[in-house]
């Protein structure tokens, strides 16, 4: 039964026409939607990467100001007298 329903529909010109325009509006459809996911993914790994690198530059000041502090107490004092700090 359907496939005399389906078989109809596709002995008619004009339907055939207007299902092959439906198939055709339907792959552009599909087409941006996937377009919309992909930069919607991109956005949120470009936000990603974005946090990613402010959270290393931090990490680097601390790490570079865990190099520069003072060692013990005499490296201290001495630095406090010259003004180093």
């Amino acid at each position: 039964m359907i496939a005399s329903i389906l078989g109809g529909i596709a002995a008619i010109p004009w339907m055939r026409a207007a299902l092959r325009y439906g198939a055709i509006t339907l792959t552009i459809v599909l087409f941006l939607l996937s377009i919309r996911r992909a930069g919607e993914r991109t956005g949120r790994l470009a936000e990603r990467l974005e946090t990613t690198e402010k959270a290393n530059e931090i990490q680097r000041r601390m790490l570079e100001a865990a190099a520069r502090r003072p060692r013990d107490r005499d490296e201290l004092v001495d630095r406090l007298r010259d003004g180093g700090f």
